[in-house]
Protein backbone atom coordinates (compact mmCIF):
# COMPACT_ATOMS: atom_id res chain seq x y z
CA UNK A 1 0.00 0.00 0.00
CA UNK A 2 1.06 3.50 -1.09
CA UNK A 3 2.22 6.31 1.60
CA UNK A 4 -0.31 8.03 -0.04
CA UNK A 5 -2.99 5.66 0.24
CA UNK A 6 -1.97 4.64 4.02
CA UNK A 7 -2.45 8.68 4.59
CA UNK A 8 -5.56 9.06 2.53
CA UNK A 9 -7.17 5.79 5.04
CA UNK A 10 -5.93 7.01 8.05
CA UNK A 11 -7.56 10.40 7.55
CA UNK A 12 -10.51 9.74 6.20
CA UNK A 13 -11.20 6.47 7.95
CA UNK A 14 -10.66 8.29 11.22
CA UNK A 15 -12.75 6.52 14.09
CA UNK A 16 -15.73 8.73 14.86
CA UNK A 17 -15.87 7.52 18.51
CA UNK A 18 -18.08 8.89 21.40
CA UNK A 19 -18.83 12.57 21.25
CA UNK A 20 -17.66 13.92 24.32
CA UNK A 21 -17.00 17.12 25.63
CA UNK A 22 -13.29 16.34 25.00
CA UNK A 23 -13.11 15.42 21.20
CA UNK A 24 -15.35 18.12 19.63
CA UNK A 25 -12.54 20.02 18.25
CA UNK A 26 -11.00 16.96 16.79
CA UNK A 27 -14.35 16.50 15.18
CA UNK A 28 -14.53 19.72 14.00
CA UNK A 29 -11.80 19.64 11.74
CA UNK A 30 -8.60 20.32 14.43
CA UNK A 31 -6.97 16.53 13.31
CA UNK A 32 -3.90 16.76 11.44
CA UNK A 33 -4.65 17.30 7.74
CA UNK A 34 -1.91 15.47 6.12
CA UNK A 35 -1.41 16.48 2.71
CA UNK A 36 0.31 13.55 0.35
CA UNK A 37 3.89 13.77 0.29
CA UNK A 38 4.34 13.53 -3.93
CA UNK A 39 2.23 13.50 -6.55
CA UNK A 40 2.22 10.62 -9.11
CA UNK A 41 3.02 11.57 -12.38
CA UNK A 42 0.09 8.62 -13.73
CA UNK A 43 -2.46 9.03 -10.96
CA UNK A 44 -4.57 9.11 -12.85
CA UNK A 45 -4.43 5.56 -14.24
CA UNK A 46 -4.75 4.25 -10.57
CA UNK A 47 -7.28 3.11 -10.36
CA UNK A 48 -7.26 1.37 -7.10
CA UNK A 49 -7.13 4.39 -5.50
CA UNK A 50 -9.72 6.14 -7.13
CA UNK A 51 -12.17 3.20 -7.01
CA UNK A 52 -11.46 3.65 -3.04
CA UNK A 53 -12.06 7.41 -3.62
CA UNK A 54 -15.82 6.08 -5.19
CA UNK A 55 -16.46 3.64 -2.17
CA UNK A 56 -16.09 6.20 0.13
CA UNK A 57 -19.61 8.05 -1.44
CA UNK A 58 -22.66 6.45 -0.77
CA UNK A 59 -23.87 7.48 -4.51
CA UNK A 60 -26.70 6.12 -6.36
CA UNK A 61 -25.75 2.32 -8.49
CA UNK A 62 -29.17 3.16 -10.54
CA UNK A 63 -28.45 6.34 -11.92
CA UNK A 64 -24.86 7.92 -12.87
CA UNK A 65 -24.92 11.56 -11.34
CA UNK A 66 -22.93 13.84 -13.83
CA UNK A 67 -24.75 17.02 -12.67
CA UNK A 68 -21.98 17.11 -9.43
CA UNK A 69 -21.70 21.28 -10.46
CA UNK A 70 -25.20 21.44 -8.67
CA UNK A 71 -24.36 20.02 -5.46
CA UNK A 72 -21.95 17.34 -4.15
CA UNK A 73 -22.68 14.06 -2.39
CA UNK A 74 -20.85 13.96 0.86
CA UNK A 75 -18.42 11.34 1.43
CA UNK A 76 -19.46 8.63 3.97
CA UNK A 77 -17.27 10.10 6.58
CA UNK A 78 -18.66 12.96 6.23
CA UNK A 79 -22.24 11.89 6.60
CA UNK A 80 -21.56 9.81 9.58
CA UNK A 81 -20.13 12.79 11.60
CA UNK A 82 -23.06 15.34 10.55
CA UNK A 83 -25.49 12.70 11.90
CA UNK A 84 -23.51 12.32 14.70
CA UNK A 85 -23.74 15.67 15.58
CA UNK A 86 -27.44 16.04 14.92
CA UNK A 87 -28.33 12.91 17.49
CA UNK A 88 -26.43 14.77 19.95
CA UNK A 89 -28.00 18.03 19.30
CA UNK A 90 -31.12 16.20 20.01
CA UNK A 91 -30.29 14.55 23.06
CA UNK A 92 -30.02 18.57 24.43
CA UNK A 93 -30.43 21.20 21.88
CA UNK A 94 -29.54 24.58 23.55
CA UNK A 95 -27.50 22.89 25.51
CA UNK A 96 -25.15 20.57 22.88
CA UNK A 97 -25.64 22.99 20.41
CA UNK A 98 -24.86 26.36 21.98
CA UNK A 99 -22.52 25.23 24.92
CA UNK A 100 -20.00 22.52 22.87
CA UNK A 101 -21.23 22.56 19.16
CA UNK A 102 -21.20 26.30 18.59
CA UNK A 103 -17.08 26.36 20.42
CA UNK A 104 -16.03 23.83 17.46
CA UNK A 105 -16.45 27.05 14.80
CA UNK A 106 -12.60 28.46 15.73
CA UNK A 107 -11.59 24.57 14.39
CA UNK A 108 -13.26 25.09 11.31
CA UNK A 109 -12.81 28.37 10.81
CA UNK A 110 -8.65 27.81 11.01
CA UNK A 111 -8.89 25.04 8.86
CA UNK A 112 -10.81 26.48 6.25
CA UNK A 113 -8.33 29.83 6.23
CA UNK A 114 -5.86 27.18 5.80
CA UNK A 115 -7.24 25.83 2.58
CA UNK A 116 -8.06 29.14 1.61
CA UNK A 117 -4.71 30.29 2.10
CA UNK A 118 -5.79 33.24 3.83
CA UNK A 119 -6.06 34.15 7.69
CA UNK A 120 -8.54 32.94 10.11
CA UNK A 121 -9.75 36.59 10.97
CA UNK A 122 -10.81 36.82 7.16
CA UNK A 123 -12.88 33.82 7.27
CA UNK A 124 -16.68 33.75 8.15
CA UNK A 125 -18.43 30.18 8.04
CA UNK A 126 -22.11 30.68 6.07
CA UNK A 127 -24.68 28.53 4.44
CA UNK A 128 -24.13 29.22 0.82
CA UNK A 129 -22.14 31.46 -2.00
CA UNK A 130 -25.46 33.23 -2.20
CA UNK A 131 -25.40 34.52 1.13
CA UNK A 132 -22.00 35.65 1.73
CA UNK A 133 -21.73 37.47 -1.99
CA UNK A 134 -25.08 39.47 -0.82
CA UNK A 135 -23.70 40.21 2.21
CA UNK A 136 -20.66 42.00 -0.26
CA UNK A 137 -22.53 43.65 -2.81
CA UNK A 138 -25.76 44.87 -0.53
CA UNK A 139 -23.22 46.10 1.66
CA UNK A 140 -20.73 47.69 -0.63
CA UNK A 141 -20.21 51.47 0.39
CA UNK A 142 -21.24 52.70 -3.45
CA UNK A 143 -23.21 55.99 -4.29
CA UNK A 144 -25.19 57.15 -7.09
CA UNK A 145 -23.48 57.08 -10.37
CA UNK A 146 -20.82 54.65 -9.23
CA UNK A 147 -19.82 51.62 -12.05
CA UNK A 148 -19.80 48.34 -11.45
CA UNK A 149 -19.11 45.75 -14.20
CA UNK A 150 -20.75 42.31 -14.56
CA UNK A 151 -20.87 40.33 -17.03
CA UNK A 152 -24.22 38.27 -19.11
CA UNK A 153 -22.37 34.77 -17.67
CA UNK A 154 -22.72 35.58 -13.36
CA UNK A 155 -24.92 33.45 -11.83
CA UNK A 156 -28.57 34.79 -11.63
CA UNK A 157 -28.46 35.16 -7.84
CA UNK A 158 -25.37 37.71 -7.67
CA UNK A 159 -27.04 39.49 -10.87
CA UNK A 160 -30.32 39.91 -9.08
CA UNK A 161 -28.58 41.37 -6.14
CA UNK A 162 -26.67 43.81 -8.59
CA UNK A 163 -29.87 44.46 -9.97
CA UNK A 164 -31.24 45.99 -6.37
CA UNK A 165 -28.16 47.91 -5.76
CA UNK A 166 -28.62 49.65 -9.32
CA UNK A 167 -32.82 50.15 -8.58
CA UNK A 168 -32.51 50.77 -4.49
CA UNK A 169 -29.45 53.28 -4.75
CA UNK A 170 -28.76 54.44 -8.95
CA UNK A 171 -25.17 52.50 -9.22
CA UNK A 172 -24.46 51.62 -13.08
CA UNK A 173 -23.84 48.38 -13.67
CA UNK A 174 -21.57 48.54 -16.86
CA UNK A 175 -22.46 45.00 -18.88
CA UNK A 176 -19.71 42.82 -20.83
CA UNK A 177 -20.16 39.85 -22.40
CA UNK A 178 -17.34 36.74 -22.64
CA UNK A 179 -17.58 35.52 -25.36
CA UNK A 180 -17.84 31.61 -25.51
CA UNK A 181 -14.22 29.56 -25.72
CA UNK A 182 -11.94 32.35 -25.48
CA UNK A 183 -8.98 30.44 -24.06
CA UNK A 184 -6.66 33.71 -24.43
CA UNK A 185 -6.12 34.62 -20.71
CA UNK A 186 -5.07 38.67 -22.48
CA UNK A 187 -8.04 38.97 -24.70
CA UNK A 188 -10.71 38.16 -21.77
CA UNK A 189 -9.07 40.76 -19.57
CA UNK A 190 -9.55 42.88 -22.05
CA UNK A 191 -13.45 42.58 -22.10
CA UNK A 192 -13.21 43.34 -18.77
CA UNK A 193 -10.13 46.60 -18.75
CA UNK A 194 -11.99 48.02 -22.05
CA UNK A 195 -15.27 48.34 -19.61
CA UNK A 196 -13.08 50.36 -16.62
CA UNK A 197 -13.92 54.14 -16.45
CA UNK A 198 -13.05 57.18 -13.52
CA UNK A 199 -16.23 55.85 -12.42
CA UNK A 200 -15.62 52.18 -11.66
CA UNK A 201 -15.73 51.39 -8.30
CA UNK A 202 -16.16 47.48 -8.67
CA UNK A 203 -16.17 44.70 -10.77
CA UNK A 204 -17.33 41.53 -10.41
CA UNK A 205 -15.87 38.03 -11.87
CA UNK A 206 -16.99 34.61 -11.44
CA UNK A 207 -14.28 32.72 -11.36
CA UNK A 208 -15.78 29.66 -12.91
CA UNK A 209 -18.35 30.03 -15.42
CA UNK A 210 -21.63 28.00 -14.38
CA UNK A 211 -22.63 27.56 -17.33
CA UNK A 212 -20.09 26.17 -19.03
CA UNK A 213 -17.12 25.80 -16.46
CA UNK A 214 -15.23 28.64 -18.22
CA UNK A 215 -12.23 29.75 -16.27
CA UNK A 216 -11.48 33.52 -15.88
CA UNK A 217 -8.18 35.03 -15.56
CA UNK A 218 -9.23 36.61 -11.95
CA UNK A 219 -5.92 36.70 -10.79
CA UNK A 220 -4.86 38.78 -14.30
CA UNK A 221 -8.19 40.89 -14.38
CA UNK A 222 -8.08 41.78 -10.31
CA UNK A 223 -4.52 42.99 -11.10
CA UNK A 224 -5.88 45.46 -13.67
CA UNK A 225 -8.45 46.44 -11.42
CA UNK A 226 -6.70 47.23 -8.91
CA UNK A 227 -3.99 49.57 -10.76
CA UNK A 228 -6.86 51.60 -10.89
CA UNK A 229 -8.65 51.39 -7.16
CA UNK A 230 -11.16 49.24 -8.77
CA UNK A 231 -12.38 46.66 -5.99
CA UNK A 232 -12.86 42.79 -6.79
CA UNK A 233 -15.45 40.71 -5.57
CA UNK A 234 -14.92 37.25 -6.51
CA UNK A 235 -17.65 34.30 -7.06
CA UNK A 236 -15.49 31.03 -6.05
CA UNK A 237 -18.78 28.68 -6.02
CA UNK A 238 -17.42 26.50 -8.96
CA UNK A 239 -13.71 26.76 -8.40
CA UNK A 240 -13.10 26.09 -4.31
CA UNK A 241 -12.07 22.85 -4.18
CA UNK A 242 -12.20 22.08 -7.54
CA UNK A 243 -8.80 24.10 -8.93
CA UNK A 244 -5.71 25.39 -6.85
CA UNK A 245 -6.02 28.50 -5.85
CA UNK A 246 -5.40 30.96 -2.81
CA UNK A 247 -7.60 33.90 -2.29
CA UNK A 248 -4.09 35.92 -1.46
CA UNK A 249 -2.65 34.93 -4.78
CA UNK A 250 -5.76 36.50 -6.57
CA UNK A 251 -5.51 39.37 -4.17
CA UNK A 252 -9.45 39.75 -4.57
CA UNK A 253 -10.98 42.02 -1.94
CA UNK A 254 -13.92 39.89 -1.28
CA UNK A 255 -14.92 36.62 -2.18
CA UNK A 256 -17.87 34.02 -1.69
CA UNK A 257 -18.04 30.37 -2.00
CA UNK A 258 -20.13 27.38 -1.41
CA UNK A 259 -19.14 23.94 0.21
CA UNK A 260 -21.64 21.64 -0.46
CA UNK A 261 -19.77 22.17 -4.29
CA UNK A 262 -16.99 20.72 -4.94
CA UNK A 263 -15.59 20.01 -1.31
CA UNK A 264 -18.57 17.47 -0.50
CA UNK A 265 -19.82 19.48 2.58
CA UNK A 266 -22.39 18.99 4.64
CA UNK A 267 -25.49 20.75 2.53
CA UNK A 268 -26.16 24.28 3.32
CA UNK A 269 -22.36 25.24 4.19
CA UNK A 270 -21.16 28.45 2.73
CA UNK A 271 -17.80 31.01 3.28
CA UNK A 272 -17.18 34.50 3.08
CA UNK A 273 -13.39 35.65 2.55
CA UNK A 274 -12.90 39.76 3.35
CA UNK A 275 -9.52 41.20 3.46
CA UNK A 276 -9.33 42.01 7.02
CA UNK A 277 -8.77 45.67 6.43
CA UNK A 278 -12.04 45.82 4.81
CA UNK A 279 -13.69 44.30 7.26
CA UNK A 280 -14.88 47.37 8.91
CA UNK A 281 -16.41 49.02 5.97
CA UNK A 282 -18.88 45.94 4.97
CA UNK A 283 -22.03 45.76 7.36
CA UNK A 284 -23.66 42.35 7.82
CA UNK A 285 -26.79 41.59 6.52
CA UNK A 286 -28.09 39.86 9.75
CA UNK A 287 -27.75 42.89 12.46
CA UNK A 288 -25.58 42.75 15.64
CA UNK A 289 -24.28 45.06 18.13
CA UNK A 290 -20.99 46.40 16.34
CA UNK A 291 -22.06 46.11 12.49
CA UNK A 292 -18.78 48.43 11.73
CA UNK A 293 -16.16 45.74 13.59
CA UNK A 294 -13.85 44.60 12.27
CA UNK A 295 -13.92 41.09 13.80
CA UNK A 296 -15.07 38.71 10.81
CA UNK A 297 -17.60 37.21 13.64
CA UNK A 298 -20.17 39.59 13.05
CA UNK A 299 -21.24 38.13 9.81
CA UNK A 300 -21.89 34.50 11.57
CA UNK A 301 -24.48 36.45 13.89
CA UNK A 302 -27.45 34.46 12.04
CA UNK A 303 -29.40 32.95 14.80
CA UNK A 304 -30.22 29.19 15.40
CA UNK A 305 -28.73 27.38 12.44
CA UNK A 306 -27.89 24.00 11.45
CA UNK A 307 -24.61 23.56 13.86
CA UNK A 308 -24.31 19.83 12.68
CA UNK A 309 -23.69 20.72 8.92
CA UNK A 310 -20.95 23.41 10.28
CA UNK A 311 -19.07 20.90 12.59
CA UNK A 312 -18.99 18.49 9.76
CA UNK A 313 -17.41 21.28 7.21
CA UNK A 314 -14.29 19.97 9.41
CA UNK A 315 -14.64 16.42 8.28
CA UNK A 316 -15.53 17.75 4.77
CA UNK A 317 -11.52 19.64 4.85
CA UNK A 318 -10.05 16.41 6.16
CA UNK A 319 -11.16 14.33 3.47
CA UNK A 320 -10.60 16.73 0.64
CA UNK A 321 -6.89 17.26 2.10
CA UNK A 322 -6.32 13.74 1.65
CA UNK A 323 -6.89 13.81 -1.76
CA UNK A 324 -5.13 16.94 -2.63
CA UNK A 325 -6.55 20.18 -4.30
CA UNK A 326 -3.68 19.66 -7.06
CA UNK A 327 -4.55 16.10 -7.63
CA UNK A 328 -8.10 16.71 -7.36
CA UNK A 329 -8.19 19.38 -10.13
CA UNK A 330 -5.90 17.08 -12.73
CA UNK A 331 -8.24 13.82 -12.22
CA UNK A 332 -11.50 16.04 -12.84
CA UNK A 333 -9.44 17.41 -16.10
CA UNK A 334 -8.83 13.83 -16.89
CA UNK A 335 -12.28 12.85 -16.38
CA UNK A 336 -13.54 16.00 -18.56
CA UNK A 337 -11.19 15.23 -21.48
CA UNK A 338 -11.55 11.32 -21.18
CA UNK A 339 -14.96 11.70 -22.89
CA UNK A 340 -14.52 14.97 -24.72
CA UNK A 341 -11.87 13.26 -26.64
CA UNK A 342 -14.58 10.60 -28.01
CA UNK A 343 -17.05 13.06 -29.31
CA UNK A 344 -15.80 16.03 -29.94
CA UNK A 345 -14.99 15.22 -33.76
CA UNK A 346 -18.48 14.13 -34.06
CA UNK A 347 -19.99 17.13 -36.82
CA UNK A 348 -23.30 17.15 -35.07
CA UNK A 349 -21.99 17.69 -31.22
CA UNK A 350 -21.06 20.98 -30.53
CA UNK A 351 -18.96 22.32 -27.26
CA UNK A 352 -19.71 25.51 -25.70
CA UNK A 353 -16.72 25.06 -23.47
CA UNK A 354 -12.92 25.87 -23.91
CA UNK A 355 -11.37 22.42 -23.44
CA UNK A 356 -8.01 23.61 -23.11
CA UNK A 357 -6.27 24.86 -19.93
CA UNK A 358 -9.69 27.28 -19.54
CA UNK A 359 -11.94 24.82 -18.48
CA UNK A 360 -11.54 21.78 -15.25
CA UNK A 361 -14.20 19.35 -14.77
CA UNK A 362 -17.18 21.04 -16.60
CA UNK A 363 -18.02 21.11 -19.98
CA UNK A 364 -21.36 21.66 -21.75
CA UNK A 365 -22.03 19.96 -24.96
CA UNK A 366 -24.81 20.33 -27.38
CA UNK A 367 -25.86 18.39 -30.51
CA UNK A 368 -27.32 19.96 -33.52
CA UNK A 369 -31.06 19.14 -33.87
CA UNK A 370 -31.70 18.80 -30.60
CA UNK A 371 -32.85 21.09 -27.69
CA UNK A 372 -30.64 20.77 -24.71
CA UNK A 373 -34.11 19.57 -22.46
CA UNK A 374 -34.70 16.61 -25.42
CA UNK A 375 -30.93 15.56 -24.66
CA UNK A 376 -31.00 15.34 -20.94
CA UNK A 377 -34.37 14.22 -21.18
CA UNK A 378 -32.51 11.07 -23.40
CA UNK A 379 -29.53 10.60 -21.66
CA UNK A 380 -31.69 9.57 -18.79
CA UNK A 381 -34.15 7.78 -20.15
CA UNK A 382 -31.93 5.46 -21.97
CA UNK A 383 -28.64 5.33 -20.33
CA UNK A 384 -29.81 6.22 -16.06
CA UNK A 385 -27.53 9.35 -16.72
CA UNK A 386 -28.66 12.34 -14.49
CA UNK A 387 -27.02 15.64 -16.32
CA UNK A 388 -29.01 19.87 -16.42
CA UNK A 389 -30.50 21.22 -19.35
CA UNK A 390 -28.42 24.93 -20.11
CA UNK A 391 -30.17 27.20 -22.07
CA UNK A 392 -28.60 30.69 -21.60
CA UNK A 393 -27.15 33.58 -23.21
CA UNK A 394 -26.91 31.55 -26.79
CA UNK A 395 -25.67 28.36 -24.71
CA UNK A 396 -28.57 24.92 -25.75
CA UNK A 397 -27.20 21.81 -24.08
CA UNK A 398 -26.23 19.74 -21.51
CA UNK A 399 -23.52 20.61 -18.57
CA UNK A 400 -21.62 17.39 -17.85
CA UNK A 401 -19.93 17.45 -14.82
CA UNK A 402 -18.02 14.53 -12.85
CA UNK A 403 -16.75 14.48 -9.97
CA UNK A 404 -13.93 12.18 -7.88
CA UNK A 405 -16.01 9.57 -7.24
CA UNK A 406 -17.06 9.31 -10.97
CA UNK A 407 -15.09 6.44 -13.40
CA UNK A 408 -14.52 5.64 -17.21
CA UNK A 409 -17.67 3.56 -17.26
CA UNK A 410 -19.42 6.06 -16.16
CA UNK A 411 -18.34 8.24 -18.69
CA UNK A 412 -18.17 5.51 -21.28
CA UNK A 413 -22.60 5.28 -21.23
CA UNK A 414 -22.40 8.59 -21.90
CA UNK A 415 -20.31 8.67 -25.04
CA UNK A 416 -22.21 6.09 -26.26
CA UNK A 417 -25.52 7.93 -25.32
CA UNK A 418 -24.29 11.55 -27.10
CA UNK A 419 -23.18 9.30 -30.12
CA UNK A 420 -26.26 7.33 -30.31
CA UNK A 421 -28.05 10.80 -30.21
CA UNK A 422 -25.81 12.54 -32.74
CA UNK A 423 -26.33 9.67 -34.73
CA UNK A 424 -29.66 10.03 -34.67
CA UNK A 425 -29.75 13.56 -35.48
CA UNK A 426 -27.97 13.10 -38.93
CA UNK A 427 -31.23 10.89 -40.07
CA UNK A 428 -33.54 13.69 -38.54
CA UNK A 429 -34.95 17.47 -39.31
CA UNK A 430 -35.66 19.35 -36.68
CA UNK A 431 -34.22 22.85 -35.15
CA UNK A 432 -31.17 23.76 -34.71
CA UNK A 433 -29.33 24.84 -32.13
CA UNK A 434 -28.00 28.37 -32.11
Amino acid sequence: MTTDRRKFLRNAGLSLGALTLLDINSLAGQENLNKPDSLSTDFENDADYWEWIRQSYTVSSNMINLNNGGVSPQPKVVQDVFENYNRLSNEGPSYYMWRILDKGREAVRTNLAELAGCSPDEIAIQRNATEALDTIILNLKLEKGDEVVVTNYDYPNMKNAWLMRERKDGVKLVWVSVPLQLENDDDVVKVFTDAFTEKTKVVHITHIINWTGQILPAKKIAAKAHEKNIEVVLDAAHSFCHIDFSFKDLDCDYAGTSLHKWMCAPFGTGMLYIKKEKIASIFPIFPNDKPDSTDIRKFEALGTRSFPAEMAVGRAISFHQSIGTKRKQERLKYLQQYWVSKVKSHPKIKFYTPLGISSCAIATVGIEGMTAADIENELFNKQGIHTVAIVWEGVNGVRITPHVYTNEYDLDKLVKGLLDMAGKADSETGGKID
